[in-house]
């Protein structure tokens, strides 16, 4: 494996003659286009730089390399700094990972000659230590960067959570120092901590635009009120509900900032049943939404039935919700009479109790509600049809499981779906679960 990658980056440094071979160029039309004298007499290194360029960036890195072997024109494409402004790395180990990980002397060629080029970088690695440690291993090299976004990515855990904090927050620094402009960083589920978003704010307060760090322990609330109070440019803030407070609400409602726009929320328990949740006052709620009157509040749910006690007792401005386990009746029913700004909800499951009169209180109390999913969840026809008479035609997403819906005496599946496509102004089928 190694000696392929070695003989890959020579391909790709290696200079080579403008004219190919004709039997080089037979075996390449042939292969593309098929035998024709059009083909066989095109000289591919003839090719203006721009349509040579748009061919590369549907490539991946491998092949793109093995192109620039092609003829020294190729080569040269090989090296434009647009083509490295937008990189991926993929880490990750064989035997463990699905992933097929970037070759490590592509990564140091790219380190070496494009660094500074690159802007729109992400690291996606899979659950092992040593792919987290080789992204830390690289962000350590990128001191002559210019990053504007930043992605971390772990396609499974614990990845980043088992690098050292001393080790994660040291690289990331390097990237924080030296890039001035970051917009946009998401670090789910890593070491980030207080003393790291210091440096980023104080390098990057007048650019970041967009801060996702869900699962990160080490963060603290007096972390993100350092991002709140510096960072006026900020639209789009994600984080774990335990960090929400009262206090970042209100800063965040300040007149200072520029309006939020996003503002996700995470609420997912870590330890069941040894977590209380604490409840966020409505009139912090109030501050936030009447500072910022168009922000999407999106909260996802993971938490397990006991452990909703405190959410939706008073009117709460949230826009989309998401419950990733099962909820009870009752807590549907506080959706449907604390929740008016509610764009969109999904219900992943329920029980064996029918929805009915929860999802009619929430289509005449919830008059911004344009999309709806079901899951593991039942309702009856009549019901549903009237929740889908009460929406009408602002209901631009409808995903119910087929399964969802209990057939009555007034209607049968097949009569049903003929009645929503009536109301909805389109044509309209449940999802059937696949079979595979």
């Amino acid at each position: 494996m190694k000696r392929a990658g070695q003989r890959l980056v020579a391909a790709a440094e290696a200079p080579h003659t403008s004219q190919p071979s004709k039997k080089q160029k037979t075996g390449l039309h042939g292969s593309v286009f098929g035998d024709s004298a059009l083909c066989t007499s095109m000289d591919w290194g003839s090719l203006p730089h721009h349509v040579i360029l748009r061919v590369f960036q549907f490539l991946t890195l491998v092949d793109r390399a093995r192109a620039s072997s092609v003829c020294r024109r190729w080569n040269e494409v090989f090296h434009i700094p647009d083509l490295w402004r937008r990189f991926e790395f993929e880490l990750s180990q064989p035997a463990t990972s699905y992933l097929k990980s970037t070759h490590p002397d592509l990564i140091q060629q790219i380190i070496k000659r494009h660094a500074d080029h690159l802007q729109y970088v992400s690291f996606k690695v899979d659950s092992s230590t040593e792919s987290a440690e080789a992204a830390c291993d690289i962000l350590s090299q990128l001191v002559n960067c210019s990053i504007k976004t930043l992605g971390l990515i772990s396609t499974a855990k614990p990845s980043f959570m088992n690098v050292s904090k001393a080790h994660f927050a040291s690289a990331l620094t390097v990237v924080f120092v030296n890039s001035k402009s970051l917009s946009s960083i998401k670090v789910d589920d890593t070491p980030l901590d207080d003393p790291s978003l210091k440096v980023l704010v104080a390098n990057n307060s007048d650019t970041l635009k967009l801060l996702k760090m869900s699962s990160c322990p080490h963060v603290s609330p007096a972390g993100i009120l350092c991002v709140a109070d510096q960072c006026h440019g900020l639209k789009e803030l994600a984080l774990n509900y335990y960090i929400l407070s009262d206090e970042l609400l209100l800063a965040l409602s300040s007149e200072k900032h520029v309006d939020l726009e996003h503002l996700r929320i995470d609420v997912v328990s870590e330890n069941p049943g040894q977590v209380e949740f604490h409840a966020i006052k409505k009139q912090s709620w109030d501050a936030l939404v009447k500072h910022s009157p168009k922000v999407n509040i999106v909260m996802y749910f993971f938490l397990y039935e006991e452990e909703f006690d405190v959410f939706f007792r008073e009117e709460t401005p949230v826009t989309h919700l998401y419950f990733g386990r099962a909820v009870s009746k009752a807590l549907l029913g506080r959706v449907g009479a604390n929740c008016p700004r509610l764009v969109e909800l999904v219900v992943c499951a329920n029980g064996l109790q029918p929805l009915d009169d929860e999802l009619i209180q929430i289509a005449q109390r919830c008059k911004n509600l344009t999309a709806m999913g079901l899951g593991e969840c039942e309702v009856t026809c009549r019901g549903f049809l009237e929740f889908v008479k009460m929406c009408g035609g602002r209901l631009t997403q409808l995903s119910i499981m087929e399964e969802v819906l209990i057939p009555d005496s007034d209607y049968s599946l097949d009569r049903l779906h003929l009645e929503v496509s009536k109301h909805l102004g389109r044509m309209w089928f449940p999802d059937m679960m696949p079979t595979w």
